[in-house]
This record gives structure tokens, C-alpha cells and sequence, in this order.
């Protein structure tokens, strides 16, 4: 059995705590872009510690997703998968002998759980999202990308749930007060998924053992609850109380596949 949980989404820090429920538990947490005591407390609130933890990935070098990665792998000694390019992007830190390589489709295998990484159109320098089994349940990861290339949606093929960046509503983007620059950003084809987007992906990716689809990465500003859900629901022709909001102080409950 596989569950997982966000722990929070958004600019301000994301991270998803993933566990594959054998005999012995085994938990991942994918980015750590949370503070060290906002990750502390938030594990807590589901009866968990830094040392249940067993292993981190860090998708790319943004503040909002590498976070505590540092302090918490050498607090706790727990070990860090991350791609070179995320690695030099924040400085080549000594990790301690806790840091391993992450590649584009180069299975990671931690026992009771797998992990199949893949690159993404992003403004970072080598960011990758990713899959994760226990062998009979798969959890696709998809936050920061501009677009969906082929490469992307091969991967996120037969996914039992999905985690998915619904980051902004087009209209809302082009009348927010962000700056022309920045509009650009985020819209472009190495920013941020559109509600619409997301939706396309979705659908792309449905089929018959799609158990749950959370949108994910939601801005503050360019962005409504309602409007993720109004998107991804009419594309999978669910309702929308079905479509699951990660929220940037809440999180997620745990939802199990």
C-alpha cells in the first residue's frame, strides 16, 4: 500500500511526504522547502519526527522546494538524491557522504520504494520531477514545468494519483500587478502551469485506476481553489469536491492508493 501527503504547496514552500506501507514503513520526503520548525511541526501533526524519515529528494535548487534539505539530512543523517546540476546550483555543499546523484530515467530503488525521475521544462539547472511505486501502486509528481514535453507525459502514464502544479489562472495572471517580466516568467514555457494546462495533462493522463488527482503549487495571487478545481474536474468529467487543493498552510490529509 502507498499514501502520501503534502505537507504544504505553494511559493512559499513545498514539501510531500510519501510512504510505502510494508511490514516496515518506509518514508520519503519529496523537497524540503519548508523551514526546519515549520517541518518539525508539520510532521508532528501526523505523529512523526525527522527520524521517521528515511530518505529526500529535492526536485530542483528553488528556495520553495530545497528549503531545510541541508540541515536536515546532516541533523538527522538522512540521505539526499538530488541532480548534479541542483547540487552545483546551490553551491556543491558537503552533504557528508549522505548526498547520491540523481538522473533522468535512472531508477532509484530504497527497498520498499522505487523512485523513476524525469527532467521538465524549468528556469533551473537541471530539474527533475518524478514517479514513485511500491510495486503495485504508482504516484506520479509533477510541480514546477512550463509545459508537458512527450518525454513528461510518458512518464506519467498508468499513475494511480497524481500531485499536480495548477499554479495560476491565465486572466488572473495577465490583470495581476506583477510586473510584465515576471508575467512572462511564470506563463512561459519554463514557468508554471496554467489551471488549463493542468487540466490538458489530466486528461491526457486519465484512465480507469486514477484514484485521486490534488492540485498542487497554487499561487496566492493569480490563482483560486475553486478555479484548479473547476479546471481538472470538467477535464476528468468528476465533481469537483473530488479534485483534492494542496494548501500552502494545510497541506493535504494523507490520501492512500
Amino acid at each position: 500500500m502507498l499514501r502520501f501527503k503534502s505537507l504544504g504547496s505553494g511559493s512559499g514552500g513545498n514539501s510531500t511526504l510519501v510512504e510505502a506501507c510494508g511490514l516496515v514503513p518506509f518514508r520519503i520526503l519529496i523537497d524540503c522547502g519548508l523551514g526546519i520548525r515549520q517541518l518539525v511541526l508539520r510532521l508532528a501533526e501526523v505523529d512523526l519526527r525527522p527520524e521517521d524519515i528515511h530518505a529526500v529528494f529535492i526536485t530542483h535548487e528553488h528556495g520553495d522546494h530545497i528549503g531545510c534539505a541541508l540541515t536536515l539530512a546532516l541533523r538527522h543523517r538522512i540521505p539526499v538524491w538530488m541532480s548534479q546540476g541542483t547540487h552545483s546550483a546551490i553551491g556543491a555543499p558537503d552533504f557528508e557522504g549522505l548526498l547520491h546523484t540523481a538522473r533522468d530515467e535512472k531508477a532509484i530503488d530504497l527497498g520498499g520504494l522505487q523512485l523513476m525521475p524525469f527532467t521538465v521544462p524549468h528556469d533551473a539547472r537541471e530539474p527533475l520531477q518524478l514517479s514513485c511505486t511500491d510495486g503495485s501502486a504508482k504516484l506520479g509528481i509533477l510541480t514546477d514545468l512550463g509545459h508537458a514535453t512527450p518525454h513528461v507525459m510518458a512518464h506519467l502514464q498508468a499513475c494511480d494519483a497524481l500531485l499536480l502544479e495548477s499554479n495560476h489562472d491565465t486572466e488572473l495572471l495577465s490583470q495581476s500587478v506583477y510586473p510584465a517580466f515576471l508575467k512572462r516568467r511564470v506563463g512561459g514555457d519554463y514557468g508554471h502551469l496554467s489551471n488549463a494546462a493542468a487540466a490538458g495533462i489530466a486528461c491526457a493522463a486519465n484512465h480507469s485506476g486514477l484514484k485521486h488527482v490534488v492540485a498542487a503549487h497554487l499561487s496566492a495571487q493569480n490563482n483560486r481553489p475553486d478555479l484548479a478545481q473547476d479546471a481538472l474536474s470538467n477535464a476528468l468529467g468528476c465533481h469537483r469536491s473530488d479534485i483534492v487543493v494542496a494548501g500552502a498552510a494545510s497541506g493535504t490529509p494523507w490520501l492512500q492508493i
